[in-house]
């Protein structure tokens, strides 16, 4: 058991004992600055009314999970998957998010869209209002177009609430932490993918808008971040520096600056660390100020994590780290974890490493509920936004949650004479239909008979051709445990999760 682990283990079996840091100055509630928002008018009022009907405990600590992507088919695919890795029955295992006592389904449409993507569904619940596609951390008032007009459209997040409430912050994401999720704890901007000051526009320079990794830099709120894991080196680093992993690579800053000297330099117990060894070899349990940046982009995908030569840690490892640091605070925290290559994997329309992704993340989850107190720390996990994932056919009770459709032990056939995947796309790589030399289109489905549809790099067949499957428009799970989660229910507004947090732990009028 790693050091970390058996620190939390420690102090959830003793719940008293534990070395920790003086809380550091509490305020009150405050009302932030996206108030006279009508979104968040109206998702403030509606939880107001549950918490004056229900009651509401309080928490001292939060822990958002968000499976980046994880619809609904996603999380019972990967019920099955897990199910049949572990050699049990599939469709009836539990992941451990499913056996959280309270549930909800959450309305993801945005200010101008009605299927989402990651930026505002993601600013929605770490803000509490809906914004445009593309936009982190503003309100409907943006321009879009126009990233001048973010300032006067910010928000305050409630990891920028807390902060400044002296509770600890934690960010945790298998993405670049400039990436939407991560970044909507932090980052002020109407375009997503300004990550680094080579994506910024001139006319984004000449208005004074920053980039997203110096963003995080700049972020002064309470003593800043105390855990922020995941990957993205690369928008750190000058463009004349050879990345420490892979020696081929350089940073993609113009600007000449390191952001991983300038994070150091903010404080005595500020470190940097860039792989497996340099994440064992910290002491979470100590005051130190972490930032983990394991891959110049994207961290691993869990299947090929044991590829990566010098080694990466789990998101189930990054979180008990941070529950380990965070801890340390008596005052409580707030730690956000993302799954986020669930999504990346549903793009590119390859079901096995999706699955394979959100197993990870329930192993995350089972690793949060079994090292923090029910009666204090609320749990959620949920999802920003679907995909066009399907389940289909009639597949017998045991078949391969990957595999091809089986009744009564023989294939399934489609009216071609052709089997068929349980796991299908609307859209996206792997359609159906090809272009054909006289520019016209040819939609025929493969013969899969002879094909290996469980191996790795299988894509799933799809109808619509795209470069990239696209995001899912229905409603997604919303699943909590305890300290208020008596708040989720029904059908929600996505923003309103941030009203149910920030309710919970006291931190808003």
């Amino acid at each position: 058991m790693f050091r970390f682990a058996l620190a939390v283990s420690l102090c959830a079996a003793a719940l008293t004992g534990c070395a920790t840091s003086p809380s550091r100055s509490v305020a009150g509630p405050v009302t932030p600055i996206q108030a006279g928002d009508s979104y968040y008018a109206s998702a403030h009022a509606a939880v107001g009314r549950r918490a004056a009907e229900r009651g509401s405990q309080k928490a001292k600590n939060l822990i958002l999970f968000i499976g980046d992507g994880m619809g609904v088919s996603t999380v019972t695919a990967a019920r099955i998957w897990a199910g049949q890795a572990k050699n049990v029955d599939g469709e009836s295992y539990r992941l451990a998010m499913e056996k959280l006592p309270y549930s909800a389904f959450s309305k993801t449409y945005t200010h101008d869209s009605q299927v989402a993507d990651s930026a505002p569904t993601a600013t929605a619940m770490t803000t509490g209002v809906k914004s445009f596609n593309g936009t982190l951390g503003v309100t409907q008032g943006l321009t879009l177009g126009k990233c001048e007009t973010a300032a006067a459209n910010a928000t305050l997040s409630l990891w920028a609430i807390a902060e400044d409430a002296g509770l600890a912050t934690g960010v945790v994401s298998t993405a670049r932490l400039t990436h939407a999720t991560p970044a909507a704890t932090y980052a002020i901007t109407s375009e997503r993918d300004w990550e680094s000051d080579a994506d910024v526009s001139p006319a984004g320079k000449a208005a004074g808008c920053i980039d997203i990794a110096s963003q995080l830099l700049a972020w002064d709120h309470g003593d800043g971040p105390e855990v922020v894991l995941g990957g993205g080196r690369q928008n750190f680093l000058p463009e004349t520096m050879a990345d420490p992993e892979y020696a081929a690579q350089k940073g993609r800053r113009k600007d000449g600056r390191n952001l991983l000297d300038e994070w150091k330099a903010r404080g005595p117990a500020r470190v940097v660390i860039t792989d497996d060894a340099g994440f064992r070899a910290t002491d979470f349990n100590s005051n130190v100020q972490v930032l983990g940046l394991f891959e110049p982009s994207h961290m691993q995908y869990e299947a090929d994590r044991s590829r990566d030569g010098k080694g990466e840690p789990s998101i189930a490892d990054m979180t008990m780290a941070a529950i380990t640091r965070l801890s340390r605070n008596a005052g409580g925290y707030v730690l956000m974890v993302e799954g986020g290559r669930i999504d990346h994997a549903l793009h590119a329309g390859n079901a096995s490493r999706a699955l394979s992704d959100a197993a990870a993340l329930d192993d995350a989850v089972a690793a949060a509920v079994a090292a923090t107190d029910p009666s204090d720390t609320l749990i959620i996990v949920t999802a920003d936004h679907s995909h066009t994932l399907m389940i289909q056919g009639y597949p017998e009770r045991g078949n391969p949650i990957l595999g091809l459709v089986r009744e009564g032990g023989r294939l399934a056939l489609g009216r071609d004479g052709k089997p068929y995947a349980t796991l299908g796309f609307a859209n996206g790589p792997g359609s159906i239909c090809k272009p054909q030399p006289d520019q016209s289109w040819r939609c025929e489905n493969p013969d899969l008979t002879s094909t290996d549809t469980t191996a790795l790099d299988f894509v799933q067949p799809a109808l619509t051709p795209l470069a990239s499957e696209t995001h899912g428009g229905e409603d997604v799970a919303v699943f909590a445990r305890l300290a208020g989660a008596n708040l989720f229910s029904g059908v929600i507004e996505q923003n309103e999760i941030f009203h149910v947090m920030a309710q919970a732990l006291r931190l808003v009028k």
